[in-house]
């Protein structure tokens, strides 16, 4: 204590020279939720400037650096600049192009013979973490519903469809996952966007489920491509049909406990889908019936129904831990 009333800390110098802080600079200091005070140099909000240099030796295999690009765009990095010591392969400019078309915000700035510079222009500010995730859900929804509807019509091009669709919820995982990275490192971002880190994981959490609903609604759409145009008995289409409406009432509520912070519906989600586990297990009893070339890719569609609602039971388990989460924050 100086003064009256005034107080002073001590800054370890250890910090202060590796953030290049010199006298009389300002610094910012930050309430966090915990209590805790955030000491940052960055006064003034704007968001930090990461870029990420990526040397690509000749041999790499395209399919492995499309892969380390989109971990680098999920990282949260604002620029990537890629370089080769000779000409660039025409291999890795294609996968730069299908990197571009895969996610949202990364455009092309700069372009030579032996580099690339891709900048991120999106402003996180114009992507709520919850419209996304919102968005996510309804293409989802669509995609397993529309799965369903063309197994039982043998609609080609209904599965077609559905499979592509796949592409836009992968765009929106990958956006919150960026985003999510992005908050845990700048916190001047979350207050930007409202949301802290605490409440920012479970987003992803659930999101990382949707996400996977959607690729059983693909796998349910690539099984049913197997058995276009066999026939099926009915009453096998109509239990499906009954089990499929049954997890997609779990998924549909377990999202809306999500948003509507409703404990007592997500507990019912969860006790909901103990009561499908008798009908998947007549469905499958009933599967042994059928040849093996048509009894196998049915079982996987059953089994994605089945997977789907359980994934949905588990959003409703994190609602449960997200809210007990928050009561113990108040």
């Amino acid at each position: 204590m100086t003064g009256g009333s005034s107080y002073v800390i001590t800054l370890p110098k250890d910090w202060i020279e590796s953030t290049h802080i010199k006298k009389n600079d300002p610094l910012g200091i930050m309430v966090q939720p915990d209590g805790t005070l955030l000491i940052t140099k960055n006064t003034t909000g704007d968001q930090i400037q990461r870029i990420k240099n990526l040397e690509i030796e000749s041999g790499t295999d395209p399919d492995f650096f499309l892969r380390i690009l989109i971990g680098v765009y999920i990282a949260g990095y604002n620029a990537i600049h890629i370089t080769t010591k000779d000409r660039m392969t025409g291999n890795i400019r294609m996968k730069l192009r299908e990197f571009s078309n895969m996610v949202i915000g990364p455009e092309f700035i700069e372009e030579t013979d032996s580099s690339v510079l891709i900048k991120d222009l999106l402003n996180p500010l114009e992507m709520p973490i919850q419209n996304s995730l919102k968005r996510m859900f309804v293409i989802v929804k669509g995609m397993y519903t529309d799965a369903i509807d063309a197994f039982i019509a043998h609609d080609s091009d209904l599965i077609s469809d559905v499979i592509e669709r796949d592409n836009d919820v992968d765009r929106l995982f990958w956006l919150i996952a960026r985003q999510t990275n992005m908050i845990m490192h700048n916190v001047h971002l979350s207050k930007k966007m409202n949301v802290n880190a605490s409440e920012m994981l479970p987003h992803f959490q659930v999101a990382r489920i949707i996400e996977r609903v959607g690729d059983h609604s693909v796998r349910i759409a690539k099984n049913a491509h197997k058995v276009h145009g066999e026939e099926i008995p009915q009453e096998i289409f109509e239990q499906i049909r009954a089990a499929s409406m049954g997890a997609l009432k779990t998924f549909e509520k377990s999202v809306e406990s999500f948003f509507t912070h409703d404990l007592k519906k997500a507990n019912k989600t969860i006790e909901y889908m103990k009561d499908l586990e008798d009908t998947f297990s007549k469905i499958n009893t009933d599967l042994l019936a059928l040849p093996a070339h048509l009894a196998v890719p049915v079982r996987n569609i059953t089994d994605s129904i089945r997977r789907s609602g359980e994934y949905s039971a588990d959003i409703s388990e994190n609602v449960i831990n997200y809210e007990m989460m928050i009561e113990k924050k108040t």
